[in-house]
């Protein structure tokens, strides 16, 4: 039987809205199945921490499972191009932070992705601070006075190196270039063998996380001589800021969050967003215990956020000279 012409356009315009429809509706209805997040690295370390409590946290608010997948590898760049090729959809996730989204922008000179315009930040919850850590022995105790020392005798002291393009290696870099100074560098695998020689006395300094090193200097082991945050840490409130101490612009947040693909539907980045908010009073605990601090920044503010720590970091890592392959 054949249609009146009206009624025929009538239906051919309704089952070409369908598509358009259906995208509308499985964003109203997200999630309706489960979501991956990738960790970068492997299953240790705050990204590891952040992705995990997520996770946890999500699966409770948002009815469905949220797994977590470590794809650790050529110092965070696989698991972060695994995120920005997958599906923009709001189903594959990244732990992003200052290492993979803002560090290695400086780093690599081919790197196959920019983290802004590639990705779009949901949220950052996870912070930590660092500082600068001294033997017990140093007979220096200031920013100012290890300053001094360095400035009289060029290469004298000495500062541990955990890698190069690590946080540590770029904030230690980062400190000889503002202050005009030069440490002499000692490599070492990672803060677990760095620190027996710190503690000895046969390495006089260390840049580090402030979770790790607070143990030590609680205990008496090692010199807290500065912190690198905007204001002194309650849980430190003895180390001065490097900026009071006459260091300006060295100041580091290592920040951690949640990241998804560039062209994730709106709707889906606003569910995510509403639950992370839900899950601040659950976290803020778990993070502290894990030796950091909760974030909780604005939606609006979060992507003018990285591009400020972006452009901060990439003119300090080319201006120390600092290159991976």
């Amino acid at each position: 039987m054949k249609l009146p012409r009206r009624q025929f356009l009538q239906l051919a315009a309704g089952a070409a809205a369908l598509p358009g429809i259906s995208r509308i509706a499985r964003a109203q209805t997200y999630p309706d199945r489960p979501i991956k997040i990738v960790v970068p690295i492997g299953p240790t370390g705050s990204y590891d921490i952040v992705g995990r409590v997520l996770a946890d946290q999500l699966s409770k608010r948002l009815g469905q499972s949220v797994i977590v997948e470590n794809r650790p590898g050529a110092g965070t760049i696989i698991g972060t191009q695994a995120v920005i090729n997958a599906p923009a959809d709001g189903y594959t996730l990244l732990v992003g932070g200052l290492s993979n989204i803002v560090f290695n922008v400086g780093l690599y000179k081919n790197l196959p992705y920019d983290p802004l315009a590639d990705l779009v930040p949901v949220a950052l919850v996870f912070n930590i601070s660092y500082g600068l850590v001294g033997s017990k022995d140093l007979p220096h105790s200031t920013p100012k006075e290890v300053i001094d020392a360095a400035k009289r005798n060029p290469g004298k002291l000495s500062l541990a190196n955990i890698g190069v393009g690590t946080g540590q290696h770029i904030v230690g870099a980062a400190f000889m270039k503002i202050t005009g100074t030069q440490l002499l560098e000692v490599p070492y695998r990672g803060p677990a063998a760095a620190y027996p020689d710190l503690l000895s006395g046969r390495v006089d300094l260390f840049f580090d996380s402030m979770p790790s090193a607070l143990p030590y200097i609680k205990s008496g082991q090692a010199k807290g001589i500065g912190i690198l945050t905007a204001t002194r840490s309650p849980q430190a409130p003895d180390m001065p800021t490097m900026t009071e101490s006459g260091v300006p612009g060295l100041e580091i947040d290592s920040w951690i969050g949640l990241f998804a693909p560039a062209k994730t539907p709106p709707a889906a980045i606003a569910r995510l967003q509403q639950a992370i908010a839900q899950t601040l009073p659950e976290l803020k605990p778990r993070f502290e215990t894990a030796g950091g601090e909760l974030m909780d920044m604005p939606a609006a503010k979060l992507k003018d956020f990285v591009k400020s720590e972006h452009d901060k970091w990439t003119k300090i890592i080319q201006e120390a000279g600092i290159r991976l392959e």
